[in-house]
């Protein structure tokens, strides 16, 4: 096995932004997911639409979406990429009650959209979380995941 370096860390051990300008522009994608778990009375709620707030897994979808083009903002050292397709879906589990949160980022461009898809799961999970806290405190988010991501020099990689 080779040695891994962290790509972040210089030679004196500082933080640094990767320099990509040399790197091939290729199709890149990456699927992470994220769960949140919850009473099943919420659960019903949110899958009747009955709500107070409204539908709470289009608001949660838009917020995935709206994250995943924000990653830089809130993510040190992540590029600002031009991504060309997020799509964020939510299913709900009623035999676990929670809700299953898949997000799939894509481009054409030098780094991969792994900080993304990432944000954009976590992130619907929290509006979740932020939506229904008023009936339901005690929802718990978790595995929070890179499933799969594609292209690059490093490849194809699945969990």
């Amino acid at each position: 096995m080779t040695e891994q370096t962290l790509t972040h860390i210089d030679e004196k051990g500082q933080a640094r932004m990767v320099d990509v300008s040399e790197k091939a522009h290729t199709e890149r994608e990456a699927r992470a997911m994220a769960v949140i778990h919850m009473l099943p009375n919420t659960l019903q709620m949110i899958m009747d639409g009955t709500h107070k707030k409204g539908d709470v897994l289009a608001t949660a979808r838009i917020a995935g979406i709206m994250a995943a083009k924000r990653t830089p903002d809130l993510i040190p050292m992540c590029h600002p990429l031009m991504l060309t397709s997020v799509k964020v879906e939510l299913v709900p589990d009623v035999d676990k009650n929670c809700v299953e949160i898949t997000a799939i980022c894509k481009l054409v461009g030098q780094t991969g959209v792994e900080m993304e898809a990432l944000t954009a799961a976590a992130t619907a999970a929290l509006t979740l979380y932020d939506m229904c806290k008023a009936v339901d405190k005690g929802m718990v988010i978790d595995q929070v995941q890179l499933l799969e991501k594609k292209g690059g020099k490093s490849g194809h990689w699945t969990r």
